[in-house]
């Protein structure tokens, strides 16, 4: 049994588990945090069914994925990136589903996706590769794939920065990241900087100095709500609202006594009170729920997971032998961590309210599927470093005939 996992499991075996234990704690809280979408339907086992099909959906994704040569992986990267341009500006067209204030979802055939979540996957391909191909030492082969990366990225992150800002963030500090790591010159880099800062605050004083203009333009109406979130997490709250539940702070306050409650060991699985009041319980806020069932151990064991993944995807990046699968491992999990974290930080009270799910965890199937494809390339870059490697241990050959130079 064991040499038939690892003949099917190739790749390193401690993302394996990881990969493993996120998916378990994802069905064993997520059957509890989902009890208003299981009243909403009338059926108890309706939701938790839904989102373990998407888990198996995920799993099989990263299974074949993980199998798949990166040369391919290479080549999708731009194909997918072409068409997640091509669906990001048919969301601003308006072929978008509305929800939670925001048009981020498409819906073909009924099938209801995100095309944010395919876009973020094949950025972070195509900066890779294009990161690949900067020449050391190279400075006009800098110059020139950084142009590319730069607008690329501008691109993509704008499209989705209109109805997701925090996401457009996220990807974007991620590219920059990859960047950094890959020793782009910080001549280059440090505009990017500035430009991003003068960009938060262009956001934040357009909102605040006129929300009402704002709501009237399609693509600045989220601006206030931005300010706004800024604004209450920065400043606090009055003393009225303070220790009032209103509609301004119903999901961090909800999110807090789930957190307050929980006790070091938690309340234990099914027990959660706040699961039954917390908006997305289920989604953007499931680390509450997680330590409020699960207590203390339990979120800091979600911690330990997330940085276990970084810690391996660091050891993995030191034995790869090129820059591409390093700077793949590296963009895909940073990506992973980063938004795990985000997600965790505003359960906790720690940033303002994103709509970041937990990877992996949180209800969501475009987002399940495509964080198990960031697992399946990783387990693909560390099942070609394994196979290079048997391949260079491997004796010669006894059976090869030897050729005399006289028969020639």
């Amino acid at each position: 049994m064991d040499s038939l996992l690892k003949k099917l499991l190739r790749g390193d075996a401690v993302i394996w588990v990881v990969y493993a234990f996120l998916c378990a704690i994802s069905i064993l809280f997520m059957y509890s945090a989902s009890s208003t979408l299981a009243y909403k339907a009338a059926d108890y086992y309706a939701p938790i069914m839904q989102h373990m099909g998407y888990l198996v959906l995920g799993v099989v994704a990263a299974f074949v994925v993980h199998l798949i040569p990166l040369g391919v992986i290479r080549l999708l990267g731009y194909v997918g990136l072409a068409a997640s341009v091509v669906l990001l500006l048919m969301l601003q067209l308006g072929w978008g589903v509305e929800e939670n204030e925001a048009v981020r979802w498409m819906s073909i055939f009924g099938f209801r996706f995100q095309p944010s979540e395919i876009a973020k996957l094949s950025l972070i391909l195509v900066v890779a590769d294009m990161m690949a191909r900067i020449k050391d030492g190279d400075t006009d082969s800098e110059r020139l794939w950084f142009r590319r990366i730069l607008v690329s990225s501008v691109v993509v992150c704008g499209l989705i920065l209109v109805d997701n800002f925090s996401t457009g963030i996220i990807l974007f500090s991620v590219v920059f990241a990859m960047m950094l790591i890959g020793r782009i010159s910080w001549r280059r880099l440090a505009p990017i900087v500035v430009a991003g800062l003068l960009l938060v605050g262009c956001v934040y004083a357009l909102g605040k100095a006129a929300p009402e203009a704002c709501n009237k333009v399609p693509v600045l109406d989220r601006f206030p709500t931005w300010t706004a979130r800024i604004d209450r997490f920065v400043k606090g709250e009055d003393e009225v609202d303070k220790f009032t539940i209103n509609d301004k702070n119903l999901q961090e306050k909800r999110s807090l006594m789930a957190i307050a409650g929980s006790a070091f060991i938690g309340k234990g699985i099914g027990n959660s009170v706040q699961r039954d009041y917390l908006p997305q319980a289920y989604s953007d806020f499931i680390y509450a729920i997680i330590i409020e069932e699960g207590g203390l151990i339990a979120g800091i064991f979600v911690i330990v997971l997330y940085m276990a993944l970084l810690y391996r995807a660091g050891k993995i990046v030191l034995k790869c032998d090129t820059v591409y699968p390093a700077m793949l491992v590296i963009g895909l999990s940073l990506m992973i961590v980063l938004q795990a974290f985000v997600n965790m930080g505003v359960a906790v009270g720690l940033g303002p309210v994103t709509g970041q799910p937990l990877p992996l965890i949180s209800r969501g199937g475009t987002s399940i599927v495509i964080t198990s494809v960031y697992f399946g390339i990783i387990l693909g870059v560390t099942k070609q470093i394994k196979e290079g490697r048997a391949a260079e241990a491997a004796p010669p050959p006894d059976d090869v005939p030897v050729v005399e130079l006289d028969e020639l």
